[in-house]
């Protein structure tokens, strides 16, 4: 019966997963133009001239997450469909994000409508979708509701989908080591652009200091603070200490390894682990070392000690500003052969830490009615 009360995780991170392509796919979402032919037309276009084994492998690799998503929803909403009618239904939801992208990018001067990225992309939710099917089938789709019934409170739903987005969230570089969350600079840059040559220019308040590096004490708490966030975040839902003593290790090991491969994939593979220097070595430990003091803390005090620990460290990243080495390497991933990652992964890290935020309030929030 405990089974029953929780509501699949699949679906909301089906959705987050489908906005990502959209962002990807219409990244940079500038200068729309009609080429008057029709925007289908790319359906007939011959074999493409120019092509690499990285452009066909990422376009079946990005669509293979959205098929298993969408075919564990079917199969965990609609059972009725059967085994066959959830690969389907799957299918034919990336088929149609898949054919409603390619199309949208023939007004997109930036980008190339391709027929055979349609159907290297139908291909790819294809594979997900049979590999949501034989996992069903073999028993691991019910293994896993089981085990999140055991190891999870009922309403962990919002939790498990953050902690699964965070390691994707730390694929694009930050310019401190799992400091998820660093847009004022950029916000304050691109609302100044909006407002440019407009009446409401004289509106924006001027900023009264100066943004100032972090000094080596400040970015090991930020390391150390935002490295024991998820953790937090993972204590907040789990059932038992035990539970918590073994996922404990496990985030922080995920953010390590999501971290390491974003320098590998920015800065060559012989520098995956450039950043782990010795500040961040200690910011890590620090973070091991409270949670472990926090193991059995009431969900409510960590909760609380949640939203102080991304204040704090939000308020402190925000307060620094973006290196220009750092800039260079944005610059690689917004125009290089990484903007199909652009959107997957950087909007994941702006946006996490404010998304976590609101988890925890209305957690608390409805904690408080319930009480």
């Amino acid at each position: 019966m405990a089974t029953q009360q929780h509501k699949s995780v699949a679906l909301p991170l089906a959705l987050a997963y489908a906005a990502l392509i959209v962002y990807a796919s219409l990244y940079p979402f500038a200068d729309w133009r009609d080429q008057g032919i029709a925007p289908w037309a790319y359906l007939a276009a011959p074999w493409p001239r120019y092509w690499t084994a990285f452009d066909f492998g990422i376009n079946v690799v990005g669509y293979m997450p959205l098929g298993f998503l969408a075919g564990i929803t079917v199969l965990r909403t609609r059972p009725a469909a059967g085994v066959v009618g959830a690969v389907l239904r799957a299918t034919a939801a990336g088929a149609a994000i898949s054919f409603a992208m390619e199309t949208l990018q023939s007004y997109l001067p930036a980008r190339i409508p391709s027929n055979v990225d349609l159907g290297l992309n139908i291909a790819g939710a294809f594979a997900g979708a049979v590999l949501a099917a034989a996992l069903e089938r073999f028993g691991a789709v019910a293994h896993w509701h089981r085990t999140r019934s055991n190891w999870f409170v009922e309403d962990s739903r919002g939790g498990l989908v953050l902690l699964a987005l965070w390691p994707p969230a730390l694929l694009f570089p930050a310019a401190v080591t799992f400091g998820l969350g660093q847009v004022f600079e950029r916000v304050e840059t691109a609302i100044s652009e909006w407002l440019l040559d407009t009446p409401f220019i004289d509106w924006l308040p001027v900023r009264q200091f100066e943004l100032e590096p972090l000094v080596p004490g400040v970015e090991l708490l930020c390391v150390m603070l935002g490295a024991l966030v998820p953790c937090l975040l993972a204590f907040l839902i789990t059932r038992s200490i035990a539970r918590r003593a073994i996922l404990l290790p496990l985030t922080l090991l995920g953010g390590m390894a999501a971290t390491a491969l974003s320098a590998a994939l920015s800065y060559g593979p012989e520098h995956a682990w450039a950043w782990l220097s010795l500040p961040v070595q200690i910011g890590i430990a620090a973070a091991l070392f409270v949670g472990v003091l926090l193991l059995g803390a009431p969900r409510r005090f960590c909760a609380a000690l949640l939203l102080v620990a991304l204040v704090v460290h939000l308020s402190l990243l925000n307060q620094a500003p973006e290196s220009a080495y750092f800039a260079q390497t944005l610059a690689t991933w917004e125009q290089g052969r990484f903007i199909r990652f652009h959107g997957l992964a950087q909007w994941l890290g702006w946006l996490w830490p404010f998304a976590t935020l609101g988890y925890v309030l209305m957690a608390l929030s409805s904690r408080a009615k319930g009480a």
